[in-house]
């Protein structure tokens, strides 16, 4: 037979073609190496309890990949043994879960690997997935001889209600349904590429859940609290609802106020913080200030109703005209002296002196016992100081005198101390003696001197007691002898 070139060549490259195709089919699609001599797999066994109808050539899935085959599926003398024929280009970790899944409704099964950590090392040839590390699907014939007892179970007459009860429940509810479904299979998803943090989340979740055990009553209590605040809100329903429907009016009311009030809100603000920080180093004095003051409110009421429910005709309080006056006398001491004490007429406003002026007897002195040097020093307890400074050091109060009387001129004192008291490290005033040194080591002692009033001749002394001498009056007379001089003044 002869054939023109044209028809060998077409002959040719039909050949070709066909060649080419057919290995395609042999290597690609049959993969007729892997299947004769196993090249580019590697064999795993899986020990299983019962088979639930997986069969050979069934497909084996990683991470939703098919990665290989069922090999073949015997059975044991304790259950069922199935080979793996998996591809080596998907390294496995060897820490894993096997399970039968069915693909289909009509049986379809296959084996789906679930990591369980991807540190492990990767499987290799003769690798054994023990039956505790899979599982199966449950018996179909069981599952439907079950399903079957439960709808006996059902009375007849009531089994179409509830068939349209359901209805009613989800009907129409398809899209909805389907997000669902979608947002869980996202979740499952995204759950699988996080499986170590979960794994390690659900490890150490034993103190957590044992801490909400222990606490189980205090929680019962506070669900039987949000019950009582539930049902107040229920019944006072017509209230909440007029809060909410007022409450943005009152709000906006709120933000005008605030804003009439921003050029001296935050000076006060700023004010009320510096207030804040006293009140918090006072908490014990004002907690006990609120404990005294109803047992104070209830002695005045005492003495209001005094007479209540007595024969007496007339109703009032108890009255005690012993003032007391002068008993103890005035403390006197750690003040200015009276010839430095300003007029009580005077309008202006001069600066004050610098120090600290107190009545500097000694702590257990009668005379003034509520004064600063008895103040209680609530950082220090059990030690009483009239400065917060002298509270925080180590510095202990020391009294100027018994009190009882000046003792000469009150600045030069036998502790040394100034007056007014001077911090440490201050520089004593003008003209007065160096901090520490006593009477013998201070100036000569100065001359006695007080203003008088030229018109009525009065005089305040030393001793801070008002005196007068009438021949310095406006009225005394002007020509004076030495009898004069020997007669006493008025």
């Amino acid at each position: 037979m002869y054939l023109d070139r044209g028809i060998q060549i077409r002959l040719a490259v039909f050949t070709v073609i066909a060649l080419v195709a057919a290995g395609i089919m042999v290597f690609r699609y049959i993969d007729l190496p892997a299947m004769l001599f196993g090249v580019g797999r590697y064999e795993v066994t899986v020990n299983l309890d019962r088979a639930a109808g997986l069969y050979p050539q069934a497909n084996v899935s990683y991470h939703g990949t098919m990665v290989g085959q069922v090999e073949s599926v015997a059975l044991t003398d304790s259950g069922v043994r199935a080979v793996l024929s998996l591809n080596s280009e998907y390294p496995i970790p060897s820490r894993l879960r096997a399970e039968v899944h069915s693909q289909s409704a009509i049986g379809e099964q296959y084996v789906d690997l679930m990591p369980q950590g991807g540190s492990a090392p990767p499987l290799k040839n003769g690798d054994v997935i023990a039956a505790g590390d899979t599982t199966v699907p449950p018996d179909f014939d069981s599952l439907l001889d079950a399903t079957n007892r439960g709808l006996d179970a059902i009375p007849q007459d009531n089994l179409k209600t509830a068939i349209d009860e359901s209805y009613f429940a989800v009907g129409g509810l398809g899209p909805e349904l389907t997000r669902l479904v979608k947002g869980g299979t996202d979740l499952a998803i995204e759950s699988d590429k996080n499986l170590d943090s979960l794994i390690t989340l659900i490890d150490q979740s034993q103190p957590v859940l044992d801490s909400q055990g222990q606490s189980a009553d205090a929680i019962s209590a506070w669900a039987a609290h949000v019950a009582t605040i539930s049902k107040q809100l229920a019944a006072r329903d017509d209230s909440v609802a007029g809060i909410l429907q007022n409450g943005g009016a009152a709000a906006d009311e709120g933000r005008k106020l605030f804003q009439r009030l921003q050029p001296t809100l935050p000076l006060l603000l700023a004010n009320l913080s510096g207030l804040g920080e006293v009140a918090v180093t006072y908490q014990p004095a004002l907690e006990q200030l609120l404990v005294l003051i109803p047992q104070a409110v209830a002695a005045a009421q005492g003495s209001l109703v005094a007479n209540h429910n007595t024969r007496q005709d007339y109703k009032g309080i108890y009255l005690d005209f012993n003032l007391n006056l002068g008993l103890p006398p005035v403390c006197n001491t750690g003040f200015l002296p009276p010839q430095q004490q300003r007029v009580p007429s005077d309008q202006d406003y001069p600066a004050r002196p610098a120090g600290d002026l107190y009545c500097r007897v000694p702590q257990d002195s009668p005379f003034n016992v509520r004064g600063a040097r008895n103040y209680p020093c609530l950082t220090v307890p059990g030690k009483r100081a009239p400065t917060v400074r002298m509270c925080e050091s180590n510095e202990s109060y020391v009294p100027l005198n018994d009190g009882y009387n000046w003792k000469g001129d009150p600045n030069a004192t036998s502790s040394g101390q100034d007056i007014p008291q001077l911090p440490p490290g201050a520089p004593p005033p003008a003209g007065a003696p160096p901090p520490g040194a006593g009477p013998a080591a201070s100036a000569p002692p100065l001359i006695g001197a007080a203003e008088y009033d030229p018109a009525t001749g009065s005089y305040i002394g030393p001793d801070g007691h008002l005196y007068t001498q009438s021949d310095l009056s406006q009225g005394a007379p002007k020509d004076k002898s030495w009898q004069s001089m020997l007669t006493p003044p008025n």
